[in-house]
């Protein structure tokens, strides 16, 4: 389908180009074009941010002179030729991959962070979205991005003046958001229809062009729906299980027909997290319809090209449906599909009652999207093995290390999140081009002396707290009766004073009041005079979340404490803007989350191109980041194991985060030459800037992708012939029917020069013994890491049909140390993800 342009106002003909550059969300990470719309409309721009609002709010008048500004158009031609040159380059992607991802990748989320002038975010999932779509656009790759369009988005939040967040939620007027409405070749509004109960939802479909890749938003806020349907798109993350259905229902089965009807054949679809897992089913039917096909032969011919990316620590935050609700809304959809709704919740429950659509069996969105996907990931090498665990339970008598989530540890977008102070520094050090080429692993700052370095964090600093001034301002600080007016207007934070920022979601497990367990030492750290301590918090409580509220009521009161009063201030309605100015400013970001319950943990991987420094829990990204050059780690050297649950582990956290504060991190900032400048503290900036801000970027964790899962997933993909997923499918059927009769009939060991040969006699009820995979496995313990080895068949036992010998050497380890299993053999599938049959001896 030929899409047609988008021209919502006349414009002066020789500044028609304007529209392709407010389109274009690249100006909210590439700031070339910043004067220009300064000079349409300065107020506008500094107040919002927004190029597409710039252009829509200045007067015809207002125009008519620029077109004839000779300076202005001078502005405007150099940024258009600079867009154009942008969008024809060559990239890293046709460079060095020469479109071996066919038709490109279609990238499902259900929310996108890409500034705060498109409030279609609530967090760190979204942000993660949002970079990746701007660092695939810096490399080229061919990604299409699908997501809700919401009328309210995620709540504005304030404070009140006892400290109880209060929640709005202003309309998002869309023809003031840089998107535009997705018409046809015949300007017509591209329209998906979703069947639902009793009706069919109409679903509006709007474009966010971000540089070479495109984000598609449905939204169901059409005149032509009920009431109810209008608003199914008004707000993220609701907590009604009927609308988040509804939602994910518009995002799955109404993203995918909305890339169908537009004539796109994605080669892979990219999952990222659960919400999206019914686009994977919506994909089986459309490659079912094109082969005349039935569904379990779609599913396994597609799932190959399937990822699904999860960034949940508890099993608990996953979604899950009842059945009633999922019966009541699936029905229509799944009508003459060749599935029922009790078959398709089969694909998504923990107890599978063989396809029978009675009882009250629900669904679990992320097991549903496990069970259609070829690969899936955590994101930290912490966060595999937490994933491993929770999905353990879907593959019975598999130890977890055998489940098969692998991990690509997340990055940021690093030119979103840069200071004007740090890019010039980068600038000289690395070259103009270095955030849209392959990074390599560092970029040593040689020719950047100590004094330049430490002059930009001292700018940086100054910038933030006069930004924190104005923002406190903002929030009427003036107003407020109960505290001091110069305090609460932030006129007490100094441009020399260590900055501490903590900001992100205020949640209990993010324990963002682990320096409240000792107010007192707090007190004493703030109120010093020779080495002060001043700190911004932000951050929002989820609506219904009392836990969360209360941290930050707690904060808010101890705030108006007389001897730390206008030390530390909250700033309200934390968004990507506010984030922005703080990872800029900050001297140390506190990260302190219970481990091991961090996923990731992106947001303080932002100030590293800052010369910001990390002080967090080990956990996450940190846990590989970490090392005592680069910043500071609460509990090094933990585990996977090591749950910190228990308030006994909170105040011994907090005993050493208060430890690392009073004897290294203050003391070092304050540890300055003669020149005022703090030299080895500097050192710590240099190695985290060099060691750390290219491995932790999106440019590596994108490029990572492409090769470790969409290079050799696409070319798994192309061998899913209908002949072959239906041959697969029916050796997988015939295996079943046998495996409940393999077996172990014999087990022998003999040692000889410290190994030991073991052998085992097999009985495979006529299973051909190429598709049977033995293997002996010894788990760890302290005679020797965890092991794995192929046995070899040696030969038919002549005694008995269908029964095999099968051998290797080993190790010696202790009698019972090693157990043969029996899997299946099959290198067209990932295993065990497509077929989790095992057999153990015992």
């Amino acid at each position: 389908m030929t899409l047609a342009a988008y021209t919502p106002r006349s414009l002066p003909e020789s500044l028609n180009g304007l529209f392709e550059l407010a389109l274009d969300l690249r100006w909210t990470w590439h700031h070339g074009s910043d004067e220009l719309w300064r000079s349409l409309d300065e107020e506008t721009w500094e107040a919002t941010g927004n190029a597409w609002l710039v252009l829509n709010s200045v007067s015809g008048d207002r125009l008519e002179d620029l077109a004839q500004d000779p300076s202005f158009q001078q502005r405007y031609l150099e940024q258009l030729a600079a867009h154009h040159r942008f969008v024809h380059a060559d990239t890293w992607y046709s460079d060095e991959c020469a479109s071996n991802l066919g038709e490109g990748i279609a990238y499902f989320c259900m929310e996108y962070g890409l500034s705060e002038s498109l409030p279609l975010y609530s967090g760190g999932l979204g942000v993660l979205a949002g970079d990746y779509l701007k660092a695939a656009s810096d490399l080229g790759l061919p990604v299409t991005a699908v997501g809700l369009l919401y009328q309210q988005g995620y709540f504005r939040q304030a404070i009140s003046t006892d400290g109880e967040q209060l929640e709005f939620y202003p309309y998002n007027d869309p023809t003031m958001l840089p998107v535009s409405p997705l018409r046809d070749s015949d300007d017509q509004w591209v329209r998906v229809v979703v069947p639902f109960p009793g009706r069919h939802v109409r679903l509006r479909a709007w474009k966010a062009q971000v540089g070479r890749c495109e984000l598609l938003l449905l939204d169901s806020n059409d005149p032509r729906n009920e009431p109810g349907d209008r608003g199914i798109t008004s707000e993220l993350y609701t907590g009604d299980p009927e609308k988040r259905l509804q939602q994910e229902m518009v995002l799955g089965i109404g993203g995918w027909r909305l890339l169908r009807q537009l004539g796109r054949r994605p080669s892979l679809c990219h999952l990222n997290e659960g919400h999206c897992a019914l686009a994977l089913v919506e994909r089986a039917f459309s490659w079912q319809e094109d082969h005349n096909s039935d569904f379990q032969t779609a599913r396994t011919a597609t799932r190959a090209t399937n990822l699904f990316t999860t960034h949940t620590s508890v099993a608990a935050g996953f979604d899950h449906f009842s059945g009633p609700l999922l019966r009541l809304y699936l029905a229509p959809w799944l009508e003459n599909r060749g599935l029922t709704a009790g078959q398709l919740i089969d694909l998504g429950s923990e107890h599978p009652s063989a396809g029978n659509d009675a009882g009250d069996q629900g669904l679990n969105m992320a097991l549903l999207a496990l069970n259609m996907s070829g690969r899936i990931n955590g994101v930290s090498r912490i966060h595999q093995k937490v994933t491993q665990t929770i999905f353990q339970p879907f593959f019975p008598r598999w130890p977890a290390d055998d489940i098969p989530a692998d991990y690509v540890t997340n990055g940021v977008h690093t030119p979103s999140w840069d200071s004007p102070e740090s890019d010039a520094i980068w600038t000289r050090a690395c070259g103009q081009d270095r955030w849209r080429r392959p990074l390599q692993v560092s970029c040593p700052m040689t020719a950047i002396s100590d004094e330049e370095l430490w002059e930009m964090r001292r700018l940086q600093r100054k910038r933030l707290v006069s930004y924190l001034r104005r923002r406190l301002s903002s929030q009427h600080c003036e107003q407020n009766p109960a505290s001091n007016r110069v305090a609460a207007c932030g006129l007490l934070l100094d441009n020399e004073t260590l900055t501490l920022g903590f900001a992100r979601r205020f949640t209990d497990y993010k324990r963002p009041d682990l320096l409240l367990k000792d107010p007192e030492r707090l007190i004493r750290l703030l109120a010093s005079r020779d080495s002060p301590l001043q700190i911004v918090l932000a951050g929002k409580a989820h609506p219904y979340d009392r836990r969360g509220k209360d941290i930050i009521r707690r904060w808010k009161v101890f705030a108006q404490h007389p001897d730390v009063e206008g030390k530390v201030v909250f700033i309200e309605d934390y968004d990507l803007g506010v984030a922005n100015q703080l990872i800029q400013g900050v001297d140390v970001w506190l990260n302190c989350p219970r481990h091991p319950w961090e996923a990731c943990g992106t947001s303080g991987m932002k100030v590293l191109v800052n010369g910001g420094l990390n002080l967090s829990q080990y956990d996450g990204w940190w846990a590989e980041a970490w090392n005592p050059d680069v910043g500071w780690a609460i509990h090094p050297g933990a585990v996977f194991e090591d749950l910190h649950s228990s308030i006994e582990d909170d105040l011994s956290d907090a005993r050493e985060l208060f430890d690392l504060l009073e004897q290294e991190v203050i003391p070092g900032f304050y540890d300055v030459d003669q020149q005022g400048v703090p030299r080895r503290w500097l050192q710590r900036i240099r190695a985290s800037m060099d060691q750390l801000t290219a491995v932790y970027s999106a440019n590596r964790m994108v490029r990572e992708y492409v090769d470790r899962f969409y290079l050799p997933m696409v070319e798994q993909g192309k061998a899913r012939s209908p002949a072959t997923a239906a041959d697969i499918l029916t050796q997988y059927q015939e295996i079943r029917k046998h495996w409940p009769r393999l077996r172990f009939s014999a087990f022998n060991a003999s040692q000889s020069e410290g190994r030991q040969t073991i052998s085992v006699e097999v009985y495979l009820d006529g299973i051909d013994e190429q598709r049977i995979a033995v293997e002996l496995v010894a788990e760890a313990s302290e005679h020797g890491p965890r092991t794995v080895t192929s046995m070899a068949m040696q030969h038919p036992l002549s005694g008995s049909a269908h029964s095999f010998l099968y051998e290797c050497s080993v190790p010696t380890r202790p009698d019972g140390h090693y157990t043969p299993r029996l899997r299946v053999r099959d290198e067209r599938l990932n295993l065990p993800l497509e077929n989790p049959a095992v057999l153990w001896l015992r």
